[in-house]
């Protein structure tokens, strides 16, 4: 499948030298992304009052991001929400990939950092089987290691899915992928080129939702190529911007073709409580529109992830 803007670089890439290499920097404000601050500002987990009641308390807590736009502009509004309910938030934003920031998370370097379910699945258990949105929850809190939680998953995804134009999702009553299957032209699925082997790529969606399709290999250009009417269906990933600004359908999937990734927040198990309070509701508001909406602002739009992050807390009823 294909993005338009820089790819996440959890997926499907292995840079543990890198990662290493990160953990190894000197403490200092400008050098280790993932050093927490001097000995003497380490990060204080909230006693057994204050989790219980969510009142900070001065406490700090330090929240972490993966070197991607999206994932920044949620952790920025994970980090300001905090700030508004009391804590001290220290930013290590744009950590790198999972063999870099899950050791400090383990660590207690890093207390906070948006994921994905489903990817973070895959990353502690590679056999898994789950797909569905409840069953890879429920596989999730079972691999988590000791030491780590994750929070309520938001609605909204950042995942593989299949999108179609507006108009073509209009003329053919189209909101699931079940329904390709009473199409009564030819289907043309476009995405990258591996794609024609993934188990969610044609053979997958023959067996699935029995819905026969033509793959056509586009790489970079799949969203132009369905714009354009070369394809008709395009794997693209659910939180991109170009779902918004082409006015794009994402169809629903309801038999778990797509392995579910929502957004979740991982955070060390100690410090659950506390901040699931200021957390959980947060994630409840955060949509599959929204997050594209997000998405678009940062790419189209180039605004800042704090000012996202700030306007979105507003909108949504979240400002102090």
């Amino acid at each position: 499948m294909t993005r338009t803007t820089p790819r996440r670089l959890t997926r499907g890439l292995t840079l543990a030298a890198s990662g290493l290499a990160v953990l190894a920097l000197a403490a200092c404000s400008s050098g280790d992304p993932l050093d927490a601050g001097s000995a003497d500002e380490t990060p204080l987990s909230p006693s057994g009052e204050t989790a219980a009641t969510g009142d900070a308390s001065g406490q700090t807590v330090v929240v972490g991001s993966q070197d991607y736009y999206s994932n920044e502009i949620v952790a920025e509004i994970y980090a300001q929400a905090l700030e508004q309910a009391g804590w001290t938030v220290e930013r290590q934003f744009r950590i790198g990939q999972r063999e870099a920031y899950i050791p400090a998370i383990e660590n207690g370097e890093v207390q906070v950092f948006p994921e994905y379910t489903g990817n973070l699945l895959q990353y502690f258990d590679p056999d898994t089987t789950a797909t569905k949105a409840a069953d890879v929850e429920a596989a999730l809190a079972g691999v988590l290691p000791d030491g780590l939680a994750v929070l309520d998953p938001s609605p909204a995804t950042d995942q593989d899915s299949y999108n179609v134009t507006s108009a073509f999702a209009q003329e053919h009553s189209l909101t699931s992928i079940a329904d390709l299957a009473g199409v009564d032209v030819p289907l043309i699925l476009g995405g990258q080129p591996e794609l024609a082997e993934r188990p969610y790529g044609p053979t997958g969606l023959e067996s699935v939702y029995g819905v026969t399709v033509q793959f056509s290999p586009t790489g970079d250009t799949t969203v132009d190529e369905l714009v354009a009417g070369s394809v008709n269906i395009a794997n693209v990933y659910s939180a991109d911007p170009r779902i918004a600004s082409e006015d794009l359908v994402t169809l629903e999937d309801p038999e778990g073709l797509f392995l579910a990734s929502n957004v979740v927040p991982l955070v060390q198990a100690d410090l659950a409580d506390a901040l699931g309070e200021v957390l959980n509701p947060v994630s409840a508001a955060l949509t599959p529109e929204g997050l594209v909406a997000l998405n678009v602002e940062s790419v189209d739009q180039q605004r800042s992830a704090a000012d996202i992050a700030a306007d979105w807390l507003s909108a949504n009823g979240f400002a102090g």
